[in-house]
């Protein structure tokens, strides 16, 4: 039987999968279907570009290390600008950092940032992380109704990594509202959103070159090697612009389908109320069950590649559904994949990628999803969905996955 006769007729154009704000919604789902029929499929994104989806995991991990897929995008120029899209500029994309580079310019940037961006300097994050968790609580009226995602998921990774970056106080609201808003490549505030937030930054790189201080993008301005010298002034802003937009935004949505998954399975849930103690591992299977980051970023292939049987010719466009894959991934417990286990030893997983783009902020994401769910739980006794979860609207566009917005019902202990 073909892939189009065993799936609805509207998820296809031209036998492609067509991965727009339906499919997005129902992603784990459709995801499991594909992955029955073959690791690769041919596929349709947004504003019409067209490539294949990896939802494998054996082939998404050669993917992602695969030496003639870039992201240099030059091959595929042409196919892109008939789409009407252009990579890789600051005006549109996240501008020159090391997630849109290659080597050897991604060695270069990667190692910049690395210098300053170091375990060390995340694990001294640990005590403001839980006093940020803690505070937010403590805000809440003794018991109600709210939008978790609002008062708790989204405000917290953005206060952590706006103090850790060195945003001024005043500019926090902007701030939360164009990084939630820059991934969201379909929405109509996706341009406006990345052009505040380069804006911002640029000021702020001229402010802390001035008066430096104790904070990262200081420390970023500051930076050099012995072989490669500073960052530029573009590359100063776009790393500290890459590391707002994928430490906060993916970060959000972590908690947010963590929390999700819980309320759908509550012997999870009371498990984790029970043994605290296992939330550094249900922290890779929340990873590993839903992960926030969806899909890759793009990559191109440099020329002519075989990938899964399948024939990618030179300039074309191969994403990798690292959600998918990891509901693909051997586990060491042999256990159904589709089930949520927090106590599931060592989840293996793509959600940070895989090879040498690699998150370099997954020890950021893994620290304060571990410390927020834990202080949630603790100090939330009492946490239900306060609407059915097939009225719950998940994030439409881009390579995040998550919902818009979490109403809850709730009882601070």
């Amino acid at each position: 039987m073909s892939l189009q006769e065993q799936r609805p007729r509207q998820e296809h154009r031209d036998d492609r999968v067509v991965i727009d704000a339906a499919f997005k919604a129902d992603a784990p789902a459709r995801y499991a279907r594909l992955r029955e029929l073959g690791p690769i499929h041919p596929a349709e994104f947004h504003l019409g570009l067209k490539g294949w989806v990896v939802v494998g995991y054996d082939l998404a991990r050669e993917a992602l290390t695969h030496p003639a897929l870039l992201k240099d995008s030059s091959p595929a120029a042409e196919a892109l600008a008939a789409a009407g899209y252009v990579l890789n500029k600051p005006s549109v994309g996240l501008g020159a950092q090391m997630m849109e580079a290659d080597p050897p310019e991604h060695t270069r940037l990667r190692r910049l940032a690395s210098a300053v961006f170091t375990p060390r300097r995340t694990a001294e994050l640990a005590p403001r992380i839980e006093r940020i968790a803690h505070d937010l609580i403590d805000v809440l009226p003794p018991a109600g109704e709210v939008d978790l995602v609002e008062a708790f998921n989204a405000p917290l990774p953005a206060k952590v990594i706006a103090e850790l970056l060195g945003i001024p106080e005043e500019h926090h609201r902007d701030f939360r509202r164009w990084s939630a808003q820059a991934l969201r490549v379909a929405s109509p505030e996706h341009r406006a959103a990345l052009t505040g937030l380069h804006g911002l930054l640029a000021d702020l790189v001229v402010d802390k070159r001035r008066s430096p201080q104790d904070d990262l993008l200081s420390a970023l301005v500051a930076v050099r090697d012995e072989d490669d010298g500073r960052l530029s002034e573009e590359e100063l802003v776009g790393t500290a612009l890459m590391l707002v937009v994928a430490g906060h935004e993916s970060t959000v949505n972590l908690l947010g389908n963590a929390v999700l998954a819980l309320l759908q399975h509550p012997d999870q849930l009371g498990l984790l109320r029970e043994r605290p103690e296992l939330m550094p591992g249900a922290v890779e299977e929340f990873l590993r069950h839903d992960p926030s980051v969806e899909r890759s970023t793009s990559r191109y292939a440099a020329e002519d590649i075989e990938l899964g049987g399948v024939t990618v010719p030179r300039g074309g466009m191969v994403v990798v559904a690292l959600g998918a894959a990891g509901h693909d991934a051997p586990q060491a417990d042999d256990d159904d994949p589709a089930v949520l286990d927090v106590t599931r030893p060592a989840a293996r997983h793509l959600a940070f990628g895989h090879g040498i783009h690699y998150c370099l902020g997954a020890p950021l994401a893994r620290l304060e999803a571990t410390i927020a769910l834990r202080v949630l739980l603790a100090r939330v006794p009492h946490l239900e969905l306060a609407v059915p979860a097939e009225e719950l609207r998940w994030i439409g566009s881009g390579i995040i996955r998550g919902v818009l917005s979490l109403p809850v019902r709730y009882r601070v202990g």
